[in-house]
Parts: C-alpha cells; sequence; structure tokens
C-alpha cells in the first residue's frame, strides 16, 4: 500500500504570483501557487490543489466562461490545457516568450494571450477532442513595448490591449470595415488596466501613476461593419504591405497579420472614434502613488484599484465617486479580481503571500489566510490526525486544519525562526522551540500563550521533544550543547544535562518509557533515564555525526540519519546496533547555477536531515537536501519508492546538469542581471546561503525538505519544503491489493450471497476481494437492525479489517447513524478482543476518532445555527405578539372611545328632544 501514496494537498502558501480568478458562480477563488493551481472554496470553506504542476512558477491564469476549462501559462510561456471538471491536464503548448496576459472571450470561442508586443488571438477548444487544441486565428502588432492586459466587449466583437509604452489598442476580432485598430494615448505611466463598458465600445484606462482616463466612442457595437473581401488586382503598394506582415508573422504558426499604424486605415466607411470624456487622479493628496492592479465589474460599474502601500479604493464610475478605502495589508498588492455577483473581492499579496476576499457592501472579510511568508522549519500532526502545526523562520506557528486544508489560528509570540514543533499527547497544547532563546506552550482552547520556558543563560534553542504524559518539556541547544528539562505544569526549570560535546542536533522521547534519546554532532546517541535522576543509561557510538533520532511507534527500535548519508537502526534495550541503510546515493541532489562542481561530487556530502516511522513501524520516511523523499523498509533495508516532491525549475538545484545553452565564455547566463529596473535584481547570494538572501534583491531558493512526519491515521504524511507544506494521502483507487483471493471471490457471487441474505458470507468475500465499491455495497444493504447479529459472528481476522473500512467510509459518508451503529456494534462486541492488539490498530482507532470529531464540530455547528434561528425566531413572534396585543388594545380603546362619544351625543340629543317636547 506505500506504492499508493499521491500528492492530495498543498498547504502552507495560499499566493505566490500571478493573477487570481473567481469561478463561474462566484463561490470559489483560483489562486497560483508556485507551479501549482489551489481552488479556495469560499462557500464550503474548504482548499483544494488540483494535481497539475507547470515546470516553472505560473504567472497567467485564464478560466473559460463556462468554467469547465483552464488555461496556466508559467514564466517561460509554456502552456497547460486543463479541465477543472476531470482535473486533468487535456494539451500541453509552449508560446516561446513570457506571457503577460491571457483572456478569454466572453463567447467562449476565442481566446488571447499578449507576449511582448503582440497580442495572439487563437480558437479556443471546444467540446470535441482536437489534435490541435490552440489555433491561431490573427495576430495583432502595434505597440511599441510589452502589453500588459486584455479586455473583451461583452459581444466578443472587440477587445483592448493595454501597453507599456503607456499607449491603449482597440482591435477587431473580426476584419470589421470600421474597426480595424485604434489607438489611445492620454497617459504619463504604464498602463495597468484597461477595460470596456457593459454592451459598449466605451473605455476606461487605468496607469500606475494613478490616472484614470474615461474614453467615449461615436459607434455602438451594433454599428460595426463587417469587411467584405473583394478580389483586384495586386499594386506595389499591396506587395509592400504584404512583405511587413510576412515578415511580422512568428515563425512556425499560422494565421493572418494585423499591424496598427501611426497613420489611420484608408477607409470608405465612417471609421469608429474615441474622444477623451474625462480624466480623474486617485494621488491628489500624494498618498497613494504607484497604482499596481485594478479590476472592474461591468454590471454594478465598480472599478477596484490596488497600491503599493497595501491600500485599496472603490470607485463608482464614470462619475468616479469614492465608495471607500481600505489598508489591507502592508505590501504591495499584486492581483485584483471580481467575482461574478460583484459582492466579493479578492486580492494578492506576493511579498507577504497573503489571500484575501473582502465582501464591500457588509466591509467584512470571506476569506482571509497568509502562508509563511519564509520557510518551514518544522511540522507535526495532532494525535487524532485532525490537526498540522507547522513553524516557520517567520517566527510564527500555524495550525492547519487537515480536512479543510485551512489556517485557522496563528502564535507570533516569538521573535526569531521557529526550529520545532509538537503536541502533546492530549492533543490540545502545542509547543514550539525558538532561536530567540524560548520554549512556548499554546493552549488550542483560549488560542494563548500560557507558558514560557527560558533558560538560565541565553540559549538558541536547535531541538524540542515532549513525554508521552505531557508533563516534562526539555530542548537542546546549538550554542551550550546542553539540553534542558522543564515542567508543563510549573514551568520550573527541573534539570540542566550536560556531556554532549558538540550541538544537540534532534531529541525524541520513548513513546511507552519515560527515555530521552539525545542526537549531537559529537557522533553519540544518549539515552536519558527520566525517572533515575536524570541518568545517562546508555551511549550509542556511531561513525559520523548525528543529525536526526526517531522512535518506533512501539518503543522497540531507534532509527538514528548521520552525516555520512546513513541510516542506522539500533535496539534501546541492549544498545546494539540492528542493521543500516546506505541512502546518499538515493538523495541525487542537484546542482546550483552558483556551484563549480557537478552534482555527482557534491551528492557525498549530501545526507538526511529527517526521519519519521509509519503509523505502523514497518517502514521509515527520510528527507533532507534534495528534492526526493524516500520509503524504505526496514526489515528488507531496501528503497521501496521515491518521491519527487517538486518540478519546479524556478527553485535551484533541481536539475543535475547544467543547460549548457546558457554557458557562455563570461559564466552562466542563469547569474546575468536582465532585470530593467523594475524590481527584479541580482539572483546571487551570498556564500553559505540557503533560505534566501535577504540582502539581495532577488534570490533563488534552494529545494530542500526540512521536516517529515506521518499521520497517526497511517493514511497519509506530510513534508515541509521550500514549495510549502506537502500532503500525500493513499489512494484506495489506484490499487487493486485482494486478500485471500480464490476462484469463487467473484462479484457475481458476492451479490448472489447477498440476495440470499447471507450477509456474514457476503461481507467475508467482499473483504477477499477487497474492492471498495463492491464493500460499501455489500455494507449498505444490511438490514440496519441485523448489524448488532452480523458483527457478533464475523471471524476476528475481518473485524479490524471492517472497522478500518468503516472509519473510511464515515469521513465522506453522509450515512452517519448507520455508519456509527457498525463502529458501535464492533467496538462493543470485540473491544476485549480489540484491546489486547491495541499496539496494531492504533492508527485506524485514531482514523475512526478523527472521523467521528469530525462529524461532530459540523453537526454542532449546525445544531447551534439551527438553535439560534429558533431563538430568534421565537424572540421575533413574541414581539409581533406583543404588537398585535398593543394594537388590539389601542383599537379596545378607541372603540370605547367611540362608544362613549356616541352615548353622550344620545344622551344630548335625548335632552334636547326632552326640552322640545317641555
Amino acid at each position: 500500500m506505500k506504492f499508493a501514496y499521491r500528492f492530495s494537498n498543498l498547504l502552507g502558501a495560499v499566493y505566490r504570483q500571478g493573477n487570481l480568478s473567481f469561478s463561474k458562480d462566484g463561490n470559489a477563488v483560483v489562486s497560483p501557487v508556485g507551479n501549482r493551481i489551489s481552488v479556495f472554496d469560499l462557500k464550503n470553506n474548504t482548499s483544494e490543489t488540483l494535481p497539475i504542476s507547470t515546470t516553472k512558477n505560473i504567472t497567467c491564469v485564464a478560466l473559460s466562461p463556462g468554467g469547465n476549462l483552464a488555461i496556466v501559462v508559467d514564466e517561460d510561456g509554456a502552456a497547460l490545457l486543463v479541465s477543472l471538471v476531470t482535473r486533468a491536464v487535456l494539451h500541453h503548448f509552449h508560446f516561446h516568450k513570457p506571457v503577460s496576459s491571457i483572456r478569454f472571450s466572453p463567447d467562449g470561442r476565442k481566446f488571447v494571450v499578449t507576449k511582448e508586443n503582440v497580442a495572439l488571438m487563437y480558437h479556443a477548444p471546444g467540446k470535441q477532442r482536437e489534435f490541435n487544441a490552440f489555433v491561431l486565428d490573427k495576430s495583432y502588432y502595434g505597440p511599441y513595448d510589452e502589453t500588459t492586459c486584455i479586455d473583451w466587449t461583452d459581444d466578443s466583437k472587440c477587445f483592448v490591449v493595454g501597453s507599456k509604452d503607456m499607449s491603449t489598442w482597440v482591435f477587431g476580432a473580426e476584419r470589421w470595415a470600421n474597426l480595424i485598430y485604434y489607438s489611445l494615448g492620454g497617459h504619463k505611466d504604464v498602463i495597468v488596466g484597461c477595460f470596456f463598458e457593459k454592451d459598449s465600445l466605451d473605455l476606461y484606462t487605468v496607469s500606475q501613476d494613478g490616472t484614470l482616463c474615461v474614453w467615449e466612442s461615436d459607434t455602438e457595437l451594433d454599428g460595426l461593419v463587417l469587411k467584405k473581401r473583394e478580389d483586384k488586382p495586386k499594386t506595389p503598394e499591396d506587395d509592400d504591405e504584404e512583405d511587413e506582415g510576412e515578415e511580422a508573422r512568428i515563425e512556425g504558426e499560422e494565421g493572418e497579420v494585423i499591424r496598427g499604424k501611426a497613420k489611420a486605415p484608408k477607409e470608405k466607411t465612417k471609421n469608429v472614434r474615441y474622444k477623451q470624456r474625462s480624466k480623474h487622479f486617485f494621488n491628489k493628496e500624494g498618498d497613494f502613488n504607484n497604482l499596481t492592479a485594478a479590476a472592474y465589474h461591468k454590471p454594478t460599474h465598480i472599478l477596484v484599484t490596488g497600491f503599493a502601500s497595501g491600500i485599496f479604493h472603490l470607485h463608482e464610475l464614470p462619475e468616479f465617486n469614492l465608495i471607500h478605502s481600505l489598508s489591507i495589508s502592508d505590501q504591495r498588492i499584486h492581483s485584483v479580481a471580481i467575482n461574478s455577483s460583484g459582492d466579493w473581492i479578492g486580492f494578492g499579496c506576493s511579498g507577504m503571500g497573503q489571500l484575501l476576499v473582502w465582501e464591500w457592501q457588509s466591509e467584512s472579510y470571506v476569506f482571509k489566510q497568509q502562508g509563511h511568508f519564509n520557510n518551514m522549519a518544522s511540522l507535526a500532526y495532532s494525535p487524532d490526525g485532525q490537526y498540522i502545526a507547522t513553524g516557520g523562520d517567520d517566527g510564527k506557528v500555524k495550525v492547519w486544519n487537515t480536512n479543510s486544508g485551512l489556517c485557522f489560528v496563528t502564535f507570533t509570540e516569538h521573535t526569531s525562526s521557529i526550529t520545532n514543533v509538537t503536541f502533546t499527547s492530549s492533543g490540545f497544547v502545542i509547543v514550539s522551540a525558538s532561536l530567540d532563546g524560548t520554549v512556548r506552550a499554546f493552549d488550542l482552547h483560549r488560542y494563548r500563550n500560557f507558558r514560557t520556558f527560558t533558560s538560565p543563560r541565553p540559549a538558541q534553542f536547535s531541538s524540542l521533544a515532549v513525554d508521552v504524559s505531557g508533563e516534562l518539556v526539555s530542548a537542546g541547544a546549538q550554542d551550550s550543547f546542553e539540553i534542558f528539562l522543564w515542567s508543563m505544569q510549573t514551568g520550573r526549570l527541573l534539570e540542566v544535562l550536560g556531556g554532549h560535546e558538540g550541538p544537540v542536533s534532534c531529541l525524541c522521547f520513548s513513546p511507552v518509557q519515560s527515555i530521552l534519546a539525545s542526537a549531537s554532532w559529537d557522533r553519540t546517541i544518549r539515552l536519558w533515564d527520566m525517572l533515575d535522576s536524570w541518568q545517562v543509561k546508555e551511549t550509542l557510538h556511531l561513525t559520523s555525526d548525528a543529525l536526526s533520532v526517531t522512535y518506533r511507534p512501539d518503543g522497540q527500535e531507534l532509527a538514528v540519519a548521520t552525516l555520512n548519508g546513513e541510516i542506522s537502526f539500533w535496539n534501546p534495550q541492549t544498545a546494539s546496533q540492528t542493521g543500516s541503510i546506505a541512502g546518499r546515493h538515493d538523495l541525487e541532489t542537484g546542482r546550483k547555477e552558483t556551484d563549480k562542481v557537478t552534482a555527482k561530487q557534491t551528492a557525498k556530502g549530501k545526507s538526511f536531515t529527517s526521519l519519521c516511522y509509519s503509523a505502523d513501524g514497518e517502514s521509515i520516511l527520510a528527507g533532507g537536501q534534495s528534492k526526493f523523499v524516500c520509503i524504505y523498509n526496514i526489515k528488507e533495508q531496501m528503497l521501496m519508492k521515491k518521491f519527487e516532491i517538486s518540478c519546479n525549475l524556478s527553485f535551484d538545484a533541481m536539475e543535475e546538469f547544467l543547460d549548457r545553452r546558457k554557458m557562455t565564455e563570461f559564466g552562466s547566463l542563469a547569474l546575468v542581471d536582465e532585470g530593467a529596473g523594475d524590481g527584479d535584481g541580482v539572483n546571487i547570494s551570498l556564500p553559505g546561503v540557503r533560505k534566501g538572501d535577504m540582502s539581495s534583491r532577488h534570490f533563488k531558493p534552494e529545494i530542500r525538505v526540512s521536516s517529515l512526519r506521518f499521520s497517526p491515521t497511517g493514511r497519509s504524511w506530510s513534508a515541509t519544503t521550500t514549495e510549502g507544506l506537502l500532503v500525500y494521502s493513499l489512494d484506495g483507487s489506484m490499487v487493486f491489493d485482494p486478500y485471500d483471493l480464490d476462484l469463487d471471490v467473484t462479484p457475481a457471487s458476492i451479490r448472489k450471497q447477498l440476495r440470499l441474505q447471507e450477509w456474514v458470507s457476503a461481507i467475508v468475500l467482499a473483504f477477499r476481494l477487497n474492492e471498495k465499491a463492491l464493500k460499501q455495497e455489500v455494507l449498505e444493504t444490511v438490514p440496519h437492525k441485523q448489524i448488532p447479529v452480523v458483527c457478533g459472528s464475523l471471524p476476528d481476522i475481518y473485524v479490524e479489517k471492517l472497522l478500518g473500512f468503516v472509519a473510511a467510509c464515515l469521513e465522506k459518508s453522509g450515512h452517519l447513524q448507520f455508519y456509527m451503529t457498525w463502529a458501535q456494534s464492533l467496538l462493543m462486541l470485540h473491544g476485549q478482543k480489540l484491546k489486547n492488539r491495541s499496539g496494531s490498530i492504533l492508527p485506524t482507532l485514531q482514523a475512526l476518532q478523527k472521523s467521528i470529531q469530525r462529524h461532530y464540530d459540523n453537526l454542532s455547528k449546525l445544531c447551534d445555527f439551527n438553535m439560534f434561528n429558533i431563538r430568534y425566531a421565537e424572540a421575533l413572534s413574541k414581539q409581533r405578539g406583543l404588537k398585535r396585543a398593543a394594537e388590539e388594545d389601542k383599537e379596545e380603546e378607541e372603540y370605547e372611545e367611540e362608544d362613549e362619544e356616541m352615548s353622550e351625543k344620545m344622551s344630548e340629543a335625548s335632552l334636547e328632544a326632552a326640552d322640545m317636547i317641555l
């Protein structure tokens, strides 16, 4: 089953660079994260990373109007056509140059790509399969500098392109007689956004210096006339124009070439004309210079602009009325997007890795997430596998929900890099160690830092461990070579353990005994007895510096990673070595662009820096300064599989050999500063810097794995890497793994047993065939009243398998009571037998607990919501009842007053009549 692990989600990063996009219904936002695409469902509050990746960081994403297709383009111009329904790559294409923007037409039949100073219009792929999905239709020339943005008219007849040469060009998607191209000026800086008005050719253009120009057209969209093709003899002028067109064609591409020229085209028909209606400025006070992003929502006429200072403005056009202005970040806003209804606005800030969705009418956040804006150093799973805690070089501790993939709390008390994080056995306390000289404990009930542990003398803590009871906290110092022990309850320092002659690289408590294992650069592993006055119980001598140490889940074995690239296994009771694995050659490190030696020579100095046992203790995960994570079988001492965590060439040390096409007599072209002064500078870091040189304006991070952890449920494992927090999960659909298969075990025989109502026999046969869909069909066919009877007569060997399957089904199924009845019956009838094998079935029980806890949380929220609604309705009805009663009382008073008036009038009338009679 270890071969069935596959990438399932990317946590720890929500946005890197590129443009944000909303889905068709407006309830999900699509965000580029490095060379992957993440989809954040704002309605259900979940995230998903698509199982696709490009070779470099993504810069442009375009969604089709139907919401089924996406075109993803990376820094080099390599494009992928992706189906958002099947999550599969449909087509590969290369534009050969960096692409600045890409946009589908509203009718979905065309899309325009801008690269350098040319706009290319392609036929969009249809529903039928085609050999070439991208067919070039026309090439549009006009701007003299790089193009920056695109927008289409609502009927897909025309599109507009903005450029760095401060001009805006309107092009016809067809050969219109009165509009082939039109150039607009009026700006003194780079065009950031250009937008058509709804059902009109009227235009808005926004430039980087904070200027908005409103352009009015003298022609409606219905006034565009299609040009008639006439066959006439060629003139010398026509031949010259044809030659120019041939030169303008891009090599290897077919399509019509349309050139914009300085002089107006000679046409008999009255051409479309534009005039500048008004001009507005955002930075009247000089506060908001450098406009960086803009988006326009046509139905509501709302313009959103983002600035380098982290401020955004909402204006209503064409009157340019300011709706509101807000500062959402202290970093530059890189991308702005508005959803289809116009209620939600998405902002992406690449400097801090922030993704925000703002509801402007209620002035509240719909979504607010930020990853670690520097490298992640460590991770830890909660005991039930529901949460992951991560610590980064930015000094923050973040807690992520594994079901939703979102961060729900961030602790910022540390003032320097986090080196290690861990959960206590209760699952409600996170302990973190930092280079700021403190170890802090955080409470997940009240979300506060309730303990801070410090040493008598300032020390930088590089390792951390908490014992099984959660009472003892230990941390190793990298400068004083000492280990410090504190009490969690009192916060007092209990003991300082000395003896190591080098920095303490790793600490690990035994899961079954009060024994602490410490690894050091002095080539020893020391086992400290916590019950016997903290004395050294055993000392294990190694052949090289120890970098990582970990216990097997049952505490009967110890794994150590050393500097020479080996993993050695030890028996902690006898202090004897039981095996070793030479894994240096499995790392396969790449060559950095600044390296003077080959990758093969560099690999001799590489080693594993992180180890982790699987939940069953049969395998071990190992990772280090490489793009590979290796999984080894301990018993056979052999490599089972290598996981390539990234194929992103935007990271350093990804390829084994340098690209000879970039090598010149002056050195590698990759080290040449090609920036034009727009923020990207040289990418040569200082010697020895791996995490990114803060003194340089731009750096290329090196790919590496800093921490690995298996989930306690055994169904997933995670790695903190340069790319982010990668989660790999078991995929049951990829594996056919029958148990005790025979010729008689077929789907037909299983369904025959179901028709005969032989429930136990059908379940046994289904688990022998071990096909998920069939097992679910058999279980859900069993009547609810028969579940306890079936569980009682089930063979012992299938009880554990059935319990694990129930736990997996309960996680995603809506039949809560049905599967809860299965789980309750199995635990009640076979509890004692399962207790005797508690060590082996612990991952299954933890998976069951995780599923039940998830449903409990969701149901409790739903019940609370319903209860509050009922209370509100009750209070409302009482209020209306009181109001109705008050109205009735008022009416009665009015009736009484009327009766009194009538009686008075009658008495007066009777008196008058009596007077007259008298």
